[in-house]
């Protein structure tokens, strides 16, 4: 699909970034993305503030244009770029942009409203499917931070969770976020198949919403352990402090700053870069980094010597070590942006 458009945007514009947008939102809505994410891409898309509003079922979502959310912002101006979710239906995904529009306002507008109204319709006034333990639609208004509150509570129920239960959101790569109830000890490997995973903070129920949002922060942390792209394939959103706080810095947009710049070109120059600089930057020395390796010292010496030639600072000093791993970290985040 990438090539394709890449392709058609070569001969039309238009048509190029207009399939850029379905395929975005084909990935969205195959990954069970929720009614936030959809607005969210909405907005990051078009440039413009978005905004989905369903006064029937409770939904009001609004996002700017830099992808945070920002609900408020006063009624919606009949001048912006609308789409019904259904023909006369009072919900409906705005642009806050007036003036012309254009084809590819028109087709974020329309892929954005047929997604939502997909989640609305599963998630939103069904009967509840047999078997809690199996029911997606419930997890989905469990952990929608703007579903009513009586549809959560009710999804709970479904899902045999009690609100004095601790409970967490898991977000795997590739798959919906799923909510696993926690034992009295509090302590439990999390079920993910393998896959890459961000763990969030074991809450109460009614605060399921925080922790799966904390999980999907903590997703971006994660790598898939190869050559390529080392790093750990479990984050823990309890784990990263003031780390996560990085997660807001880098978003869609976002221009790389200098020192990830120097590593990318560090890892392209060569094939053990990128895994040397990660153990490296987090072992407790350079002895258990050649070890980790399985290298010589002096071997890990001379990779160093090259490495930090590529960067532009030493990385054996703390100062330098510091400043490794902060740029392997907003690295990973800029990698981790579709996650």
């Amino acid at each position: 699909m990438k090539e394709l458009a890449g392709r058609l945007a070569a001969l039309d514009p238009d048509a190029g970034a207009a399939l850029q947008v379905i395929a975005y939102f084909d990935r969205l809505v195959e990954g069970r993305a929720g009614l936030e994410s959809l607005v969210r891409g909405a907005a990051v898309l078009s440039g413009c503030a978005a905004r989905l509003v369903d006064e029937a079922r409770g939904v009001r979502i609004r996002v700017g244009a830099d992808g945070v959310r920002q609900d408020g912002g006063g009624p919606a101006d009949p001048g912006w770029m609308s789409a019904a979710l259904v023909p006369g239906g009072g919900a409906a995904v705005w642009l806050e942009r007036t003036g012309p529009p254009d084809g590819v306002h028109a087709m974020v507008l329309e892929r954005a409203a047929a997604a939502a109204r997909d989640v609305l319709d599963r998630t939103r006034g069904r009967a509840p499917v047999e078997g809690p333990a199996a029911d997606p639609a419930s997890v989905e208004v469990l952990l929608d931070a703007s579903a009513p509150e009586q549809a959560r509570r009710q999804a709970a129920v479904r899902l045999g969770l009690r609100d004095a239960a601790l409970a967490r959101a898991v977000a795997p790569a590739g798959g919906p976020v799923v909510v696993e109830a926690m034992p009295s000890s509090g302590a439990r490997t999390p079920s993910v198949g393998g896959r890459r995973a961000g763990i969030g903070p074991a809450v109460p129920v009614p605060e399921l919403p925080a922790s799966a949002a904390a999980a999907r922060t903590a997703l971006r942390f994660t790598a898939e352990g190869s050559e390529q792209d080392p790093g750990p394939r479990i984050v823990y959103a309890d784990g990263l402090g003031g780390l996560a706080l990085l997660a807001d810095a880098v978003g869609p947009g976002t221009e790389p700053v200098p020192d990830v710049r120097a590593l990318d070109r560090a890892i392209a120059a060569a094939p053990w870069a990128a895994v040397t600089l990660q153990t490296v930057a987090f072992a407790t020395s350079l002895r258990a980094a050649a070890a980790e390796l399985t290298l010589h010292h002096s071997t890990l010496q001379d990779r160093l010597a090259q490495a930090e030639h590529w960067l532009g600072w030493p990385v054996q000093e703390p100062h330098g070590r510091l400043r490794l791993q902060l740029a392997l970290t907003v690295w990973r985040l800029h990698r981790n942006q579709h996650l």
